[in-house]
């Protein structure tokens, strides 16, 4: 019997639905019965997961590591389409965090890779369609049409940052959308997205003229900028 694997910090748990609903890297979440998956499944699950919470406690030197591991992992698969979404997870912890780079590793096996998987890059980059949303995990269709109100439709953590971070790429990220995104990093720990997104609440506050409201989040900034690394 393969059993789907039991964690006990919710962080954790948040990273499992990530793999198994999101984007389904590895074969490993179905309680049916089946033989033990392969080890290049268990290793590359294990890995992303220690990337993505390395990446988003802002350990970016571990994050590189581990995602070469997962990468190395599922490559040996000779499947196009595996080695994408894990790129692709790469690229969307990046976006939960409001970074700018592109997704230069994905793009370059772009041309081989199936529909759903096509559709997440695009979703990830901004660029959505009525077509390409019914490609999307079902919590990510509405998003950009929904705005904060799909956000707090979200109970996924992760996903709820991911999304926001796609609502501030195509310029849709309100003060609605910016408050969950911060109280969302915020619980969970993740100071790289909280602090991405301090920085732009900082910066529309200032540029409103509230002097008082830039200061208090200042002194919060401060607080974490000691403990980023």
């Amino acid at each position: 019997m393969a059993v789907c694997p039991r964690y006990r910090a919710e962080t954790a748990m948040t990273l499992h639905r990530l793999l198994c609903l999101v984007l389904a890297v590895v074969a490993t979440c179905g309680c049916a019965s089946k033989p033990p998956p392969p080890d290049w499944q268990l290793n590359a699950q294990g890995s992303v997961e220690r990337a993505i919470e390395a990446y988003l406690t802002g350990s970016t030197r571990v994050e590189e590591v581990e995602f070469q591991r997962a990468r190395s992992d599922v490559g040996r698969t000779g499947k196009v389409d595996l080695v994408a979404r894990v790129e692709l997870i790469r690229c969307a912890v990046r976006v939960a965090s409001l970074e700018s780079e592109t997704c230069e590793a994905y793009e370059r096996i772009a041309a081989d890779v199936s529909k759903p998987e096509r559709a997440y890059a695009d979703y990830l980059a901004g660029r959505t369609g009525p077509d390409q949303n019914l490609l999307l995990p079902e919590p990510h269709r509405n998003v950009v049409s929904g705005g904060a109100q799909s956000l707090d439709s979200m109970h996924d953590p992760l996903s709820r940052l991911i999304g926001a971070g796609v609502l501030f790429k195509v310029g849709r990220a309100d003060p609605a959308v910016a408050t969950i995104a911060i109280e969302t990093a915020s619980e969970q720990g993740w100071n790289r997205p909280l602090l991405a997104w301090l920085y732009v609440a900082r910066q529309r506050a200032g540029s409103a003229g509230n002097w008082t409201e830039r200061d208090r989040i200042q002194r919060r900034i401060d607080l974490i900028l000691p403990k980023a690394r």
